[in-house]
């Protein structure tokens, strides 16, 4: 009988494994990740401009025709008008700046050592025009002991500034109405603003007799 239980009923086999002795197949390899993309060249560097270029704008051109060859150079540094001049017209050109050109303003007067050279220093004014809101620089060389002319009749700003470059630099400037030192005593010796002046330096003999010790004490 069909539902007969003491009728055996074989045991069923487990359905045999199709891969069972059969080679696996390797998994597929991931993907590799993409690399990052190169960072794009920097652009290369451009020429780096020239501080100083030749100038003959109609200023210069000015100039030259007044002066000729009193006007040695003139170049545009950074937008500013560099002229440089003969000392022996540095007044003259000054003065035709001022009332021609309406450079009313002397905004600086120094001075630059360069002892290894003839005319060792540069004489340096600085200009300004209110009328123009324009700066230029006169530039002119002198030699140890040449005088200069002197510009406090043209700029009386010039007084004080060029008792600073007489007492800094031993520059003479020939005119001037009391040139004397500014910054340090009468009786210094030696002018501390050239390039041959040891910086440690100190005027032994003054410093004894009006402080009453040794220099460098």
């Amino acid at each position: 009988m069909a539902n007969d239980p003491s009728e055996k009923v074989p045991p069923s086999n487990p359905p045999e494994d199709k891969a069972e002795g059969a080679p696996v197949s390797p998994k597929p390899a991931a993907p590799a990740a993409a690399a990052p993309p190169k960072p794009a060249a920097p652009p290369p560097p451009k020429p780096a401009a020239p501080l100083q270029v030749p100038l003959d704008n109609e200023l210069v051109q000015r100039l030259k025709a007044r002066f000729g060859d009193a006007i040695r150079e003139a170049t545009l540094d950074r937008k500013q008008a560099i002229v440089l001049i003969a000392a022996d017209k540095l007044r003259d050109i000054a003065r035709y700046c001022r009332d021609e050109e309406k450079f009313d303003m002397l905004t600086d007067l120094t001075a630059v050592d360069w002892p290894k050279r003839e005319k060792r220093f540069d004489i340096i004014l600085n200009l300004y025009s209110f009328a123009k809101n324009e700066r230029m620089r006169l530039k002119a060389h002198a030699a140890e002991n040449e005088p200069v002319a002197s510009s406090v009749e043209v700029w009386p700003a010039a007084n004080w500034l060029e008792r600073e470059c007489y007492d800094m630099f031993g520059i003479i400037f020939e005119g001037h109405p009391e040139l004397k030192r500014i910054l340090l005593p009468d009786e210094w010796e030696g002018h501390p603003l050239r390039k041959d002046y040891d910086i440690l330096k100190q005027d032994t003999a003054w410093v004894r007799e009006n402080l009453g010790i040794e220099s460098g004490q």
